[in-house]
Parts: structure tokens; sequence; C-alpha cells
């Protein structure tokens, strides 16, 4: 595995040998920033953890010098705060027990700059390496512009796998957007109720974010919680914790599929759910 980026980091938890952890991977999540992964893929996390036969692991792409700081992190430079977050998720890796945790520490504006080819190489070497059966991207309709770049690059490197060298499923996850507005036909609900001690202390790891202004340990509880009981109106709660996810697999398995044309047609969706309901108990 040849990877374009410099400064990028390959971090084994187990100290097992690399081509062994990266080709027992099973599920796999690539995230922007360091604490994305564990928002937005704690469903691979748990699924994996402790297993034996299932492998979570975690490629974080950007640096993270443009956080928000405030309390003990707010004359933290840029290069302090990369140093910080680096540390961070090397030590949520070694709590969730990945398999594998990459950083390839590119600036986000590397990510969003379409003539930039070497992230897109970088990832698919990756997914070459690890085949998974399972991929986590952000989702296409995250309002992080970083994030919807990242989302239309892993989209660009998993195409270029043959085909029995994809995944079986892709999922476009939640983080700065929630996705309860995707119909039933197309919403992924993901169990996030295993190991719920866990869920909260990885979160809990990045203090950099925390203390530096952002609550992301009580918002991320809340929405996974929230997701549970409003996932049905008229049963019981059948997990105490989700995650939301569209399914992606279509727009992996057709190269010509356009990524903007689907999420259109996800809207479209959401619209005409909301027209039906409308028109079934109004007379106007």
């Amino acid at each position: 595995m040849k990877l374009k980026s410099p400064l990028a980091d390959i971090y084994v938890p187990d100290e097992r040998p690399l081509e062994e952890a990266l080709k027992r991977t099973t599920h796999l999540a690539v995230g922007a920033h360091q604490d994305d992964i564990e928002i937005m893929a704690y469903h691979g996390i748990a699924t994996c953890y402790g297993a034996g036969d299932q492998w979570f692991s975690g490629i974080t792409v950007t640096d993270g010098s443009g956080s928000p700081r405030t309390g003990k992190y707010k004359d933290c430079s840029d290069e302090e705060m990369k140093d910080i977050r680096f540390q961070e998720q090397k030590k949520a890796a070694l709590e969730g027990k990945y398999s594998v945790q990459i950083q390839l520490r590119y600036e986000s504006k590397k990510v969003k700059d379409l003539a930039f080819k070497g992230l897109v190489t970088d990832l698919f070497e990756i997914f070459k390496a690890t085949k998974p059966n399972v991929v986590y991207l952000h989702n296409p309709a995250d309002k992080h512009p970083t994030h919807v770049a990242l989302c239309m690059r892993s989209i660009e490197a998993l195409r270029k796998l043959s085909m029995d060298e994809r995944p079986k499923k892709v999922y476009g996850c939640e983080v700065w957007r929630s996705l309860d507005w995707l119909s039933e036909k197309s919403l992924v609900p993901l169990s996030c109720s295993d190991h719920p001690e866990l869920a909260e202390a990885l979160v809990k790891l990045y203090d950099s974010q925390i203390v530096g202004g952002k609550r992301y340990d009580l918002a991320v509880t809340g929405r996974r919680y929230a997701n549970a009981t409003f996932f049905e109106t008229h049963h019981i709660d059948q997990s105490n914790a989700l995650a939301f996810a569209m399914d992606l697999m279509p727009l992996i398995n057709d190269h010509t599929a356009s990524v903007e044309a689907y999420v259109m047609q996800l809207i479209d969706h959401f619209k005409n759910d909301a027209k039906s309901m409308l028109r079934g108990v109004s007379k106007n």
C-alpha cells in the first residue's frame, strides 16, 4: 500500500503486522476530521468490538488544524492543535480496538480541490488493501463542505475497484445534518445500542472539541436516542440508540450515476411523502 500523503500515519493498536491488520478489516469508515468516525460510524465500531472475526478500521483525512477552540485550548496554535487532535484520534482507535487507524493529514482545502488527485489515489490504495464488507462515508447531503467533498472523493475511489473488490454495503452517515427526513424506503437505520459506555467514552476522548466549545458528547448521544424513539410512530422502540444513513451502493455500482441527481431524487421522495400526508388529511 503506497500512499501519496507525505504525513500519513498508520497505527495498529494491537501491534499486529500491518498487512494482517489491513486484510482482517471488515468494516471501514472514512471521516474528514478527528472524531467524525466515532460520531458517524459507531455502528461499525460496536459491531466489531471484541468480535474476533470482524474488525473495524478508520481513515481520518484532514489534519485538524482548523478546529474552533476556547477555554484551555484558546491559545493553541494550528500546529499544536494538529498534534492534539492527532493524538486524540489514536487514543480513540486504541479504546475502540480498531484494526488500523490511518491519518492522512491533508489540509481541508486539498479535499475540496478537484484538481488534486492524491486523495483519491490514497483512498483507492486503502480500499484495495482492506477490501471491507461495509464502508461508512459522510453523506452527500451533509452541510459541511469538507464532508461532502470527501464523500465525492470516496465514491470516486470506490468506483475504481473491480466488482469483486467492492464492499457489499456503503452507507452515507449523519454528522452535520440529521437524516430523519429520508423516506422509509431510503433510510437505513443502524443500531448503536451495544456497548453504550464505549459509545460515550469514544466521543469524550476528544477533549479539545468538547472543552473547546462543542458539546459533541451530549449532541451525539441525544441524536441517537431521539432517532430510536422517533423512528416509529405507532410501535414501541426496537432499539435504544439509532444512527441513520442513506444507501450509497447505487452510486458505487453505477459509474454513470450522478450523485447530485441521486440526492435530488431522495429529496423528491421526501417532498412527495409530505405532499401525500397533507392531501390525505386535508380538503385543501
